[in-house]
């Protein structure tokens, strides 16, 4: 029977490597794969899947419009395919993860997603919420804080390195723009970052 999976984790985890050593070892055993990734994320190029330790593999891209489920039916009627692989799954909608739901119970593919499970402020992305709560298997990929302990949130910093606590929630970018880091160096830091916004404020009541 085939599965809905989502494999989630803070930024520099190695999701992207994963994904791409899965569709490597499909292919290696003479099976077909369809790679996804959101049309959003452009840092490797127009359609491309990348890693940080320099893997890439060509990928079809979704947007909030795309069904996916019509897409992936009609590459199944052109040839085999055997596994679906999706990238920067958190950019899903909950519609299109359901249709990936259904890729897998009615298509019998197995649908293997990649993402972030939370973003800079802390909350579920609206794909990583539908996944954690429709996805078959949740497996966590562990990323380390520059403590020593388990990463498991993301946080935004500026050009100088300082946390950022406002803004809109999805801005791509890598290690120039955010930090994996473990709950408590993340509150922290994220603390810091709320109270220099509402320092302003604060100095202007009281002039």
């Amino acid at each position: 029977m085939a599965k809905l999976y989502f494999y989630y984790a803070a930024m520099n985890a190695g999701k992207s490597t994963t994904l791409l050593q899965a569709a490597f070892n499909y292919r290696e055993r003479g099976m077909e794969t369809m790679l996804w990734t959101a049309a959003l994320d452009d840092r490797v190029g127009a359609g491309r899947i990348g890693s940080r330790i320099g893997l890439e593999a060509e990928a079809h891209r979704y947007h909030d419009q795309c069904d996916l489920e019509a897409a992936i039916l009609a590459e199944r009627d052109k040839r085999a395919l055997d596994c679906v692989l999706v990238d920067e799954a958190q950019f899903l909608s909950e519609a299109q993860v359901l249709q990936l739901a259904d890729i897998a119970d009615k298509a019998h593919i197995p649908v293997l997603c990649y993402g972030l499970r939370t973003d800079f402020q802390g909350k579920l992305f609206p794909g990583s919420a539908a996944l954690l709560a429709l996805a078959d298997s949740l497996i966590e990929l562990k990323a380390v804080c520059e403590c020593g302990r388990k990463a498991t949130m993301n946080l935004r910093v500026d050009g100088d390195g300082h946390a950022v606590a406002a803004g809109e929630q999805t801005e791509i970018g890598g290690n120039d723009r955010y930090i994996a880091l473990c709950r408590r160096h993340f509150r922290e830091r994220l603390a810091d970052a709320e109270a220099r916004l509402a320092q302003p404020m604060a100095d202007a009541l009281a002039s």
